[in-house]
């Protein structure tokens, strides 16, 4: 009998249908060493990490050990990536097998042939991949064990701060930094609805004045454009048609899967992730078992198995046929910090549709599934064509300008279209002909302000962290679930934005670590761990000049333990027996709503979701001072943010300004 040796029991029962008879699969539930729980377990003179078994593990590799003894041959299959063979480090110390020995297999998805594949190509354990997993672990101890103390002392208890945690705290808070340091700017969009000599109708927007790029600031500027166009004559000055195309999307990677499943499924991250990882491991066809449907979802890599994509070439041409497959296979440019030992994520079975497994999948498994499945179809597919029309119309000096767009040809939006962003102006163009003379259906002037940068969404959050080399795919969602997990951060519908707490703590460790929370550091570090893993840099020497610097930081830090206090958590409730706005405290009992006149007034509420509807406390009413601009239905109200700021926002549409939108109203004239 032969014992091949898993992490996640999920893809026990798939795996052993594929291994079939003479093997046994045992679980090992992730991590089985690790540093002590109780103890820093480094020796930083020399940084040699001290491992022990893991408490809630002893059973398990007890009966691990009894079954390893009984096997023929033991094979160990973690999951591809570093923290996989740092594992399989571990079971092999447990178990007493040399490492370089051949005790190592990984495949990138759980299919018959990766599996059959992977047994006729054991391998010794790559140490460079363990080292690097060393490293960051011990990088990751360093920060956590010596400097979360700090911060539990100087500002509250049960606090922590990461290497990657706190820099993607710091970016929620440069962001809200950002937000309320912007001062709008008032603008003007004018346009007019146009007609051909047909009647049909479009709409050109002002786009130069005297030949230059047309910029209005304010209202009086708008109206000397509208009276010095009054009786104006529009005239077609130019037409140019182009043919445009639209290249496929790459195959989802683990960010961009995690993107896309929140922006386009409202999906948030640890949801997806729980998905990604059931359709990884295995879920129950009918008729079939256990099947797994997806290859491994920790990866930043957009390469593609050629046989895959012949496969799925193959499949294009029959369903769509051949104007659909691309003349050369859609390559796809991985990023230089990718670590590209695995795959994009994609279906292990291009004829495995979604609409064939909708019945033995729960809804939200489903709409992931069908989101990788037509994403990676798409990747392989030809490009969408499309037909452009610019027109230039003149008005006195004036210059318009009309943009249209129609399909040529579908190419890969056949399958991906209703994933698509939206164009910005879809519409179709009547026929014209250069110099003939358009009738003015309406002019139309519009206030506009220019807005702030948006607070991060989840989505955008790992986007921002991708991009600036923050963390690894394995590590996105924790980071993001940790900052709310310790009310450093917390979401306004689907935006994030920093609570009290997460801002003092971010000030005091800029103020103090700004080093270590720096966004280029942290990113420098993930490119030495990749140095590492990839080239067999000394891992022992990173740890070492981490320390080294890190150290006198800690002393200077240390020195002082006067507390910093935190603003409590301000609400829109206002208290029932003074009026002042409730704010949200912790006690022993954990979190309630007090009053924020307290000691004067010592009213306190309950904290739940349904606080104002089920004990009816009155709520901060928003103030109207006019209708919208934009949809000319709504009110106009003014509000505040969690932060504390002042906005208008329109209770209908959108529409949102920190300017009183107010002052000028949007004109809207017809001719």
């Amino acid at each position: 009998m032969k014992l091949v040796i898993i992490e996640g029991p999920g893809k026990r029962e798939t795996l052993k249908k594929y291994l079939g008879q003479g093997y046994e699969v045992f679980a090992t539930k992730g991590h089985v060493r690790d540093l002590p729980a109780k103890d820093f377990g480094v020796d930083l003179r020399t940084i040699v990490p001290k491992y022990e078994i893991m408490e809630d593990k002893v059973d398990l590799i007890a009966e691990l050990k009894k079954k390893a003894k009984k096997a023929d041959e033991v094979l160990i299959a973690t999951d591809p990536d570093r923290e996989g063979e740092a594992i399989a480090w571990h079971i092999a110390y447990i178990l007493g097998i040399d490492p370089e020995t051949k005790c190592r297999i990984e495949f990138n998805e759980i299919s018959k042939k990766a599996v059959t594949e992977a047994l006729s190509k054991p391998r010794a354990i790559n140490m460079d991949l363990v080292n690097a997993q060393q490293t960051r672990r011990i990088l990751d101890r360093i920060v956590g064990y010596k400097l979360s103390p700090i911060i539990c002392k100087r500002i509250k208890p049960k606090l922590s701060a990461g290497r990657v945690q706190s820099v993607a705290l710091k970016l929620v808070c440069d962001r809200e930094n950002e937000i309320n340091a912007f001062v709008p700017e008032e603008y003007w969009n004018i346009s007019a609805d146009l007609e051909n000599k047909e009647k049909a109708k479009f709409k050109a927007a002002l786009n130069t004045i005297d030949g230059k790029k047309a910029k209005v600031s304010n209202e009086e500027e708008a109206n000397k454009i509208k009276q010095d166009l009054s009786g104006a004559s529009y005239v077609v000055a130019n037409i140019k048609k182009t043919q445009t195309k639209s290249h496929a999307p790459a195959p989802f990677t683990t960010s961009t899967m995690q993107q896309d499943a929140l922006n386009k499924l409202g999906m948030n991250l640890k949801k997806t992730s729980l998905c990604a990882q059931q359709l990884y491991e295995g879920v129950e066809i009918e008729g079939e078992g256990k099947v797994a449907l997806i290859t491994y979802i920790r990866t930043d890599s957009t390469r593609v198995s050629p046989d895959a994509q012949a496969l799925t070439l193959a499949y294009i041409a029959k369903q769509y046929g051949d104007k659909y497959v691309p003349s050369k296979p859609n390559i796809y440019k991985t990023k230089e910090t990718a670590q590209d030992a695995h795959e994009a994520i994609r279906p292990i079975s291009i004829e495995r549709t979604p609409a064939s497994v909708m019945s033995s999948l729960s809804p939200d498994n489903f709409k992931l599934y069908k989101l990788i499945y037509e994403r990676f179809l798409a990747s392989q597919m030809s490009d969408a064509l499309y037909n452009n029309v610019n027109v230039d119309i003149s008005a006195n000096n004036y210059g318009f300008k009309a943009v249209g767009k129609t399909v040529e040809f579908l190419g890969y939006t056949a399958v991906y279209k209703n994933y698509v962003e939206k164009e910005d102006d879809p519409s179709k163009i009547p026929p014209l002909s250069v110099g003939e003379t358009l009738g003015l259906v309406k002019f139309n002037m519009e206030q506009k302000f220019t807005k702030p940068p948006a607070r991060y969404t989840e989505a955008s959050l790992v986007k921002e962290m991708e991009e600036k080399g923050i963390g690894r795919p394995a590590t996105y969602a924790m980071t993001i679930t940790t900052l709310a997990t310790r009310s450093y951060t917390a979401l306004d519908g689907k935006y994030l934005y920093p609570t009290e707490l997460g801002k003092v703590v971010n000030e005091y460790l800029a103020k103090n670590f700004h080093q270590v929370i720096n966004v280029k550091f942290t990113a420098d570090m993930e490119t030495r761990l990749d140095e590492i893993a990839e080239q067999g840099k000394d891992w022992q020497a990173v740890a070492s000049s981490f320390w080294n610097s890190f150290s006198g930081l800690l002393t200077k830090a240390g020195a002082n333990y006067d507390k910093i206090k935190v603003a409590p958590e301000k609400t829109d409730i206002v208290c029932d027996k003074c009026g002042a706005p409730m704010v949200v405290r912790e006690g022993r009992y954990g979190k309630f709503l007090g009053c924020s006149a307290y000691p004067k007034c010592n009213n306190i509420m309950k904290l739940n979701a349904q606080t104002s509807q089920s004990e009816e406390k009155p709520k901060y009413e928003p103030k109207v001072i006019g209708k919208c601009p934009e949809c000319k239905d709504g009110d106009i109200t003014v509000r505040r943010s969690k932060a504390g700021r002042m906005y208008y926002a329109c209770n209908k549409c959108k529409f949102y300004a920190f300017a009183n939108p107010m002052k000028n109203k949007t004109e809207e004239t017809a001719n």
